[in-house]
Protein backbone atom coordinates (compact mmCIF):
# COMPACT_ATOMS: atom_id res chain seq x y z
CA UNK A 1 0.00 0.00 0.00
CA UNK A 2 0.89 3.68 -0.05
CA UNK A 3 0.30 5.99 2.93
CA UNK A 4 0.76 9.76 2.93
CA UNK A 5 1.23 11.59 6.23
CA UNK A 6 2.04 15.20 6.95
CA UNK A 7 1.03 18.29 8.89
CA UNK A 8 -2.19 20.15 8.26
CA UNK A 9 -1.91 22.54 5.33
CA UNK A 10 1.08 20.82 3.72
CA UNK A 11 -0.90 19.69 0.65
CA UNK A 12 -1.51 15.97 1.20
CA UNK A 13 -4.67 15.79 -0.90
CA UNK A 14 -3.05 17.54 -3.87
CA UNK A 15 -0.17 15.06 -3.79
CA UNK A 16 -2.59 12.13 -3.49
CA UNK A 17 -4.56 13.33 -6.54
CA UNK A 18 -1.35 13.77 -8.57
CA UNK A 19 -0.16 10.32 -7.48
CA UNK A 20 -3.48 8.79 -8.49
CA UNK A 21 -3.09 10.19 -12.02
CA UNK A 22 0.31 8.56 -12.29
CA UNK A 23 -0.89 5.23 -10.92
CA UNK A 24 -3.81 5.12 -13.33
CA UNK A 25 -1.36 5.72 -16.19
CA UNK A 26 0.36 2.41 -15.33
CA UNK A 27 -2.87 0.45 -14.97
CA UNK A 28 -3.56 0.81 -11.24
CA UNK A 29 -6.95 1.67 -9.73
CA UNK A 30 -6.22 4.04 -6.81
CA UNK A 31 -8.71 4.96 -4.10
CA UNK A 32 -7.91 7.29 -1.17
CA UNK A 33 -8.75 6.21 2.37
CA UNK A 34 -8.88 9.08 4.85
CA UNK A 35 -7.01 8.70 8.15
CA UNK A 36 -8.26 11.88 9.79
CA UNK A 37 -10.07 11.94 13.12
CA UNK A 38 -12.40 14.81 12.19
CA UNK A 39 -12.99 14.40 8.46
CA UNK A 40 -15.31 11.53 9.36
CA UNK A 41 -18.01 14.10 10.22
CA UNK A 42 -20.62 15.24 7.71
CA UNK A 43 -21.14 18.97 8.03
CA UNK A 44 -17.55 19.92 8.95
CA UNK A 45 -15.97 19.60 5.52
CA UNK A 46 -14.75 23.20 5.31
CA UNK A 47 -13.33 23.26 8.83
CA UNK A 48 -11.51 19.92 8.52
CA UNK A 49 -10.15 20.56 5.03
CA UNK A 50 -11.80 17.49 3.52
CA UNK A 51 -11.26 16.82 -0.18
CA UNK A 52 -13.30 19.11 -2.40
CA UNK A 53 -15.85 17.94 -4.96
CA UNK A 54 -13.29 18.56 -7.72
CA UNK A 55 -10.63 16.52 -5.88
CA UNK A 56 -13.05 13.68 -5.25
CA UNK A 57 -13.97 13.70 -8.93
CA UNK A 58 -10.30 13.00 -9.72
CA UNK A 59 -9.72 10.53 -6.90
CA UNK A 60 -12.38 8.59 -5.06
CA UNK A 61 -12.17 9.11 -1.28
CA UNK A 62 -13.44 6.70 1.36
CA UNK A 63 -14.19 7.34 5.06
CA UNK A 64 -15.07 10.99 4.58
CA UNK A 65 -18.24 12.59 6.01
CA UNK A 66 -19.90 9.33 7.03
CA UNK A 67 -20.88 10.28 10.60
CA UNK A 68 -23.32 12.91 11.88
CA UNK A 69 -21.67 15.62 13.99
CA UNK A 70 -23.72 14.52 16.99
CA UNK A 71 -21.97 11.15 17.21
CA UNK A 72 -18.83 10.39 19.22
CA UNK A 73 -16.03 8.44 17.57
CA UNK A 74 -12.80 6.71 18.57
CA UNK A 75 -9.61 5.36 17.05
CA UNK A 76 -10.75 1.84 17.93
CA UNK A 77 -13.94 2.21 15.91
CA UNK A 78 -11.98 3.83 13.11
CA UNK A 79 -9.55 0.90 12.98
CA UNK A 80 -12.42 -1.52 12.43
CA UNK A 81 -13.91 0.38 9.50
CA UNK A 82 -10.51 1.30 8.00
CA UNK A 83 -9.25 -2.29 8.04
CA UNK A 84 -12.45 -3.49 6.41
CA UNK A 85 -12.31 -0.71 3.79
CA UNK A 86 -8.67 -1.34 2.93
CA UNK A 87 -9.11 -5.11 2.71
CA UNK A 88 -12.19 -4.77 0.49
CA UNK A 89 -10.37 -2.37 -1.83
CA UNK A 90 -7.37 -4.66 -2.22
CA UNK A 91 -9.58 -7.72 -2.70
CA UNK A 92 -11.42 -5.74 -5.42
CA UNK A 93 -8.22 -4.95 -7.30
CA UNK A 94 -7.81 -1.36 -6.11
CA UNK A 95 -4.70 0.42 -4.84
CA UNK A 96 -5.42 2.12 -1.48
CA UNK A 97 -3.71 5.42 -0.75
CA UNK A 98 -4.13 6.11 2.96
CA UNK A 99 -4.06 9.88 3.48
CA UNK A 100 -4.07 11.58 6.85
CA UNK A 101 -2.65 13.91 9.43
CA UNK A 102 -3.98 12.27 12.60
CA UNK A 103 -1.08 10.12 13.77
CA UNK A 104 -3.05 7.64 15.85
CA UNK A 105 -5.59 7.14 13.06
CA UNK A 106 -2.81 6.57 10.53
CA UNK A 107 -1.30 3.84 12.70
CA UNK A 108 -4.77 2.44 13.37
CA UNK A 109 -5.33 2.15 9.61
CA UNK A 110 -1.98 0.53 8.90
CA UNK A 111 -1.29 -1.66 11.93
CA UNK A 112 -2.93 -3.80 14.59
CA UNK A 113 -2.97 -1.66 17.74
CA UNK A 114 -4.24 -2.63 21.17
CA UNK A 115 -6.55 0.34 21.52
CA UNK A 116 -8.42 0.99 24.74
CA UNK A 117 -12.22 0.97 24.45
CA UNK A 118 -14.23 4.20 24.54
CA UNK A 119 -15.38 5.30 28.02
CA UNK A 120 -18.69 4.20 29.50
CA UNK A 121 -21.59 6.57 29.00
CA UNK A 122 -21.29 9.63 31.22
CA UNK A 123 -17.69 9.07 32.35
CA UNK A 124 -16.11 11.51 29.92
CA UNK A 125 -18.80 14.11 30.59
CA UNK A 126 -18.15 13.87 34.34
CA UNK A 127 -14.40 14.41 33.95
CA UNK A 128 -14.92 17.22 31.46
CA UNK A 129 -17.19 18.94 33.96
CA UNK A 130 -14.50 18.52 36.63
CA UNK A 131 -11.95 19.91 34.19
CA UNK A 132 -13.99 23.06 33.73
CA UNK A 133 -14.61 23.37 37.47
CA UNK A 134 -11.11 22.64 38.77
CA UNK A 135 -8.77 23.16 35.82
CA UNK A 136 -6.18 20.80 34.32
CA UNK A 137 -3.56 21.21 37.05
CA UNK A 138 -5.98 20.01 39.75
CA UNK A 139 -7.04 17.01 37.66
CA UNK A 140 -3.38 16.22 37.01
CA UNK A 141 -2.92 16.02 40.79
CA UNK A 142 -5.84 13.58 40.96
CA UNK A 143 -4.17 11.50 38.24
CA UNK A 144 -0.85 11.64 40.10
CA UNK A 145 -2.45 10.29 43.26
CA UNK A 146 -4.10 7.42 41.37
CA UNK A 147 -1.48 6.54 38.74
CA UNK A 148 1.82 8.39 39.27
CA UNK A 149 3.53 6.54 36.42
CA UNK A 150 0.91 7.67 33.94
CA UNK A 151 0.83 11.22 35.32
CA UNK A 152 4.60 11.54 34.94
CA UNK A 153 4.19 11.10 31.17
CA UNK A 154 1.51 13.80 30.80
CA UNK A 155 2.01 17.56 31.08
CA UNK A 156 -0.18 19.21 33.76
CA UNK A 157 -1.59 21.47 31.01
CA UNK A 158 -2.52 18.65 28.60
CA UNK A 159 -6.28 18.68 29.15
CA UNK A 160 -7.17 15.98 26.63
CA UNK A 161 -4.65 13.36 27.79
CA UNK A 162 -5.40 13.99 31.48
CA UNK A 163 -9.12 13.37 30.93
CA UNK A 164 -8.43 10.30 28.78
CA UNK A 165 -6.12 8.81 31.41
CA UNK A 166 -8.73 9.29 34.13
CA UNK A 167 -11.36 7.68 31.88
CA UNK A 168 -9.10 4.67 31.38
CA UNK A 169 -8.43 4.41 35.10
CA UNK A 170 -12.17 4.37 35.80
CA UNK A 171 -12.55 1.60 33.22
CA UNK A 172 -9.67 -0.44 34.68
CA UNK A 173 -7.82 -0.12 31.37
CA UNK A 174 -4.82 1.95 32.52
CA UNK A 175 -2.13 0.27 34.64
CA UNK A 176 -0.10 2.78 36.69
CA UNK A 177 2.83 2.89 34.26
CA UNK A 178 0.86 3.52 31.08
CA UNK A 179 -0.71 6.57 29.45
CA UNK A 180 -3.19 4.90 27.13
CA UNK A 181 -1.15 3.97 24.06
CA UNK A 182 2.15 2.11 24.20
CA UNK A 183 4.98 3.80 22.27
CA UNK A 184 6.20 0.36 21.18
CA UNK A 185 2.95 -0.04 19.23
CA UNK A 186 2.73 3.48 17.84
CA UNK A 187 6.29 3.46 16.54
CA UNK A 188 6.55 -0.13 15.35
CA UNK A 189 7.49 -0.88 11.74
CA UNK A 190 4.93 -3.67 11.66
CA UNK A 191 1.95 -3.10 9.37
CA UNK A 192 -0.98 -5.31 8.40
CA UNK A 193 0.10 -5.13 4.76
CA UNK A 194 3.36 -4.04 3.12
CA UNK A 195 3.23 -0.25 3.05
CA UNK A 196 5.30 2.61 1.68
CA UNK A 197 4.89 5.45 4.17
CA UNK A 198 5.66 8.87 2.70
CA UNK A 199 6.00 11.84 5.05
CA UNK A 200 5.37 15.24 3.49
CA UNK A 201 7.18 18.23 4.96
CA UNK A 202 7.62 21.89 4.08
CA UNK A 203 9.91 24.68 5.17
CA UNK A 204 8.44 25.93 8.46
CA UNK A 205 7.72 29.57 7.52
CA UNK A 206 6.16 28.46 4.22
CA UNK A 207 3.98 25.92 6.03
CA UNK A 208 2.77 28.50 8.54
CA UNK A 209 1.98 30.93 5.71
CA UNK A 210 -0.03 28.21 3.95
CA UNK A 211 -1.92 27.46 7.16
CA UNK A 212 -2.85 31.12 7.62
CA UNK A 213 -3.94 31.36 3.98
CA UNK A 214 -5.97 28.18 4.35
CA UNK A 215 -7.84 29.60 7.35
CA UNK A 216 -8.58 32.79 5.38
CA UNK A 217 -9.93 30.65 2.52
CA UNK A 218 -12.13 28.74 4.99
CA UNK A 219 -13.58 32.02 6.21
CA UNK A 220 -14.38 33.03 2.65
CA UNK A 221 -16.05 29.64 2.08
CA UNK A 222 -18.37 30.05 5.08
CA UNK A 223 -16.64 28.07 7.82
CA UNK A 224 -18.12 30.21 10.62
CA UNK A 225 -21.64 29.39 9.47
CA UNK A 226 -20.67 25.72 9.16
CA UNK A 227 -19.42 25.61 12.75
CA UNK A 228 -22.47 27.47 14.04
CA UNK A 229 -24.77 24.94 12.32
CA UNK A 230 -22.83 22.05 13.84
CA UNK A 231 -22.97 23.58 17.31
CA UNK A 232 -26.71 24.23 16.97
CA UNK A 233 -27.21 20.61 15.91
CA UNK A 234 -25.57 19.42 19.14
CA UNK A 235 -22.07 18.54 17.94
CA UNK A 236 -20.46 15.81 20.06
CA UNK A 237 -17.43 16.42 22.23
CA UNK A 238 -15.37 14.51 19.66
CA UNK A 239 -16.56 16.69 16.77
CA UNK A 240 -15.87 19.86 18.76
CA UNK A 241 -12.19 18.89 18.95
CA UNK A 242 -11.80 19.93 15.31
CA UNK A 243 -9.14 22.61 14.98
CA UNK A 244 -10.81 26.00 15.18
CA UNK A 245 -14.26 24.82 16.28
CA UNK A 246 -14.30 26.54 19.65
CA UNK A 247 -12.16 29.46 18.48
CA UNK A 248 -14.54 30.28 15.63
CA UNK A 249 -17.55 30.07 17.93
CA UNK A 250 -15.78 32.63 20.10
CA UNK A 251 -14.96 34.79 17.07
CA UNK A 252 -11.19 34.45 17.57
CA UNK A 253 -9.69 33.72 14.15
CA UNK A 254 -6.13 34.49 15.27
CA UNK A 255 -6.43 31.91 18.05
CA UNK A 256 -7.50 29.36 15.45
CA UNK A 257 -4.44 30.15 13.35
CA UNK A 258 -2.13 29.84 16.37
CA UNK A 259 -3.66 26.55 17.44
CA UNK A 260 -3.38 25.16 13.91
CA UNK A 261 0.27 26.17 13.62
CA UNK A 262 1.02 24.57 16.99
CA UNK A 263 -0.77 21.39 15.93
CA UNK A 264 1.24 21.26 12.69
CA UNK A 265 4.44 21.47 14.72
CA UNK A 266 3.31 18.53 16.89
CA UNK A 267 2.41 16.54 13.76
CA UNK A 268 5.93 17.04 12.40
CA UNK A 269 7.45 15.92 15.69
CA UNK A 270 5.21 12.84 15.70
CA UNK A 271 5.98 12.04 12.07
CA UNK A 272 9.71 12.01 12.60
CA UNK A 273 9.34 9.25 15.19
CA UNK A 274 7.83 6.92 12.61
CA UNK A 275 10.24 4.20 11.49
CA UNK A 276 10.94 3.51 7.83
CA UNK A 277 9.30 6.74 6.67
CA UNK A 278 10.28 8.17 3.29
CA UNK A 279 10.40 11.93 3.88
CA UNK A 280 9.60 14.24 0.99
CA UNK A 281 10.27 17.97 1.26
CA UNK A 282 7.68 19.87 -0.79
CA UNK A 283 9.53 23.19 -0.56
CA UNK A 284 9.87 24.54 -4.09
CA UNK A 285 8.16 21.50 -5.63
CA UNK A 286 4.73 20.99 -7.14
CA UNK A 287 2.46 18.05 -6.21
CA UNK A 288 3.22 16.11 -9.41
CA UNK A 289 6.96 16.28 -8.75
CA UNK A 290 6.43 14.82 -5.28
CA UNK A 291 4.03 12.22 -6.71
CA UNK A 292 6.67 11.13 -9.22
CA UNK A 293 9.14 10.49 -6.39
CA UNK A 294 6.57 8.51 -4.42
CA UNK A 295 5.66 6.43 -7.48
CA UNK A 296 9.32 5.67 -8.24
CA UNK A 297 9.98 4.64 -4.64
CA UNK A 298 6.81 2.54 -4.51
CA UNK A 299 7.73 0.68 -7.72
CA UNK A 300 11.20 0.02 -6.36
CA UNK A 301 9.78 -1.33 -3.08
CA UNK A 302 7.19 -3.42 -4.91
CA UNK A 303 9.90 -5.00 -7.08
CA UNK A 304 12.15 -5.86 -4.12
CA UNK A 305 12.30 -9.56 -3.17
Amino acid sequence: MIALFGPTGVGKTAVAVALARRLRAIGEHPVAVSADALQVYAGLEILTGAASAAEKAELEHRLLSFLPVTESFSAGRYAEVAHREIDDLIDGGHQPIVVGGTGLYLRAALAELSLAPPPRAGVRERWLAELERQGPAALHEVLTSRAPGAAAEIAPSDRQRIVRALELLDAGELPPGRTGAEPSELWTEATRRPTLLAGLVLERDRLYAQIDARVDAMLADGVIEEVERAAAAGASGTARKALGFEELLAGDVEAMKRRTRNYARRQLTWMRKLPAIHEIDLTGRDPDDAAAEIQTTWLRYAAAP
